[in-house]
């Protein structure tokens, strides 16, 4: 009777791998390979937009663009100065009484070039760089590092950038102090022993073949780009150049489980939003998809969700369905739902302490979804209200999603964001709900295959609804 009860009563929360028949067994582990060879050719936003028009394209999508109008059943994009991208479905009911929104970011920590990056010391040539986003500096040192990103020249040529990905590329990385004379490093705390500014890349050591020059290296290193891509020093001031980890997107375990990867803090919302997108048909409320730039830094600019941008693409849609007329984008705003899809900590048992146990995300038990985040007394968060989140609820339950609601740590031991309060502050009924990561923010992240199939799950029943 007791065990009746329990199960009755109690919110069980159980690995979702149990009890899978191989179908489903099989159908997680094929959807992870795509996951992976999406991860291996978009470490960039900007590489993440053309893997994304790329999928959109093969599916039917056009750019916005080249519609007068638009009907129920119209697949359409916007690409934002190449670095973020919304795309959308015209669904049966009218726009203005709501869409149905899935949001997450395809920007990562990294490091970029500073403007002057180039140098030469002790018989060496470096790039400068900059810090992008949360990122634990000593994780960055002795690592394999490639190069992606654009140089536009002020003619407007655009050279692009990737060096260290094809196993016949050079690869570059940012040196450390060995053991035996890192004694003062080692008594400085963690978030100290690396600064800033030695985040240095080492890109190499032989001298140009010249008598009186100085800055041989440099010079060596300027001439070799100068004869493969046609730049020049000055170039880079008018470049956008990020480096990534070198490391390719592998399955992770005996079992292989696992993915371990760079940047699936957001991208694997990203890619299992917008593959769950290419299955939709007929869908009643209009399905919109975003993928935005910039979250790691605030999402301030204009390809970030600060920016008027998105509100441009819902007035389009509006305008061309013949909808529009004045404030109706308030209102499309007030009654539309959304998910904000990012990633939640993973429940990590070496580093139990900071977590709440009972309040975790933990790998392998399907999507998690935050009601707030923000820090300390929910600061800076976007509290979903209670009949929002029982109406996800009864979508993931019916259609037999395995789901979590968790938070982020311990109460005062840290916190974070995501874009969700920025489409609350318009209106619109928004909780997070994204895939658990160990390793969060780290150049080698890990997540769960059955986590990452759940999500994709979701999203498509979600936009179905």
């Amino acid at each position: 009777m007791e065990e009746n009860l329990k199960e009755k009563l109690f919110n069980k929360k159980e690995n979702g791998w149990k009890k899978l028949d191989i179908q489903e067994k099989d159908d997680i582990f094929a959807f992870s390979k795509e996951y992976m060879n999406f991860l291996n050719n978009a470490k960039t936003e900007r590489e993440a937009i053309v893997e994304a028009k790329k999928m959109a394209e093969e599916n039917g999508f056009k750019d916005i663009s080249n519609f007068q109008t638009l009907n129920p059943g119209d697949k359409v994009y916007f690409i934002n100065r190449e670095k973020s991208m919304y795309l959308a479905i015209i669904g049966t009911e009218k726009i203005e009484n709501g869409v149905h929104i899935i949001g997450s970011h395809i920007d990562s920590p990294r490091l970029d070039l500073k403007p002057n990056p180039i140098y030469e010391d002790g018989g060496f040539a470096y790039f400068k760089t900059h810090y992008y986003g949360g990122i634990k500096k000593y994780q960055w040192t002795t690592i394999p590092i490639s190069i992606h990103g654009v140089i536009v020249k002020p003619n407007g040529e655009k050279v692009t950038i990737s060096i260290g990905e094809d196993e016949n590329d050079p690869i570059f990385t940012i040196t450390d102090l060995l053991p035996h004379l890192a004694q003062e490093q080692m008594e400085k705390k963690l978030k100290n022993g690396i600064d800033g500014e030695d985040l240095n890349l080492l890109i190499g050591s032989i001298p140009y073949d010249v008598e009186k020059e100085s800055d041989k290296v440099k010079l060596n290193i300027l001439n070799i780009l100068n004869q493969k891509y046609g730049i020049t020093e000055a170039d880079f001031l008018s470049s956008e150049i990020e480096l990534v980890p070198a490391f390719k997107a592998r399955s992770l375990g005996f079992d292989s489980s696992m993915v371990a990867s760079y940047g699936q803090d957001d991208r694997v919302c990203a890619y299992t939003s917008l593959a769950a997108m290419m299955k939709l048909e007929n869908v009643k409320s209009t399905a919109v998809c975003i993928l935005s730039d910039k979250e790691e830094i605030g999402s301030m600019g204009n390809t970030g969700m600060e920016s008027h941008m998105f509100d441009y693409f819902i007035s389009e849609l509006l305008n061309k369905t013949g909808e529009n007329r004045p404030n109706l984008l308030d209102k499309v705003f007030c009654y539309s739902k959304m998910l904000s899809s990012d990633v939640d900590a993973g429940f990590d048992p070496i580093y139990a302490s900071v977590s709440d146990k009972y309040n975790s995300g933990y790998l392998g038990h399907g999507i998690g979804l935050n009601k707030y985040t923000g820090a300390r007394g929910k600061s800076g968060a976007s509290d979903a209200n209670a009949e929002y989140v029982a109406w996800v609820r009864n979508i993931l339950e019916k259609n037999n999603i395995r789901y979590q609601i968790s938070e982020l740590g311990k109460v005062d031991v840290g916190g974070g964001g995501t874009i969700a309060y920025i489409l609350a502050n318009k209106g619109v009924d928004v909780i997070d709900c994204g895939v658990p990561v160990l390793s969060m923010h780290a150049p080698y992240e890990v997540t769960s295959k059955y986590d990452i199939y759940s999500a994709f799950k979701a999203y498509k029943a979600f936009w179905n609804e």
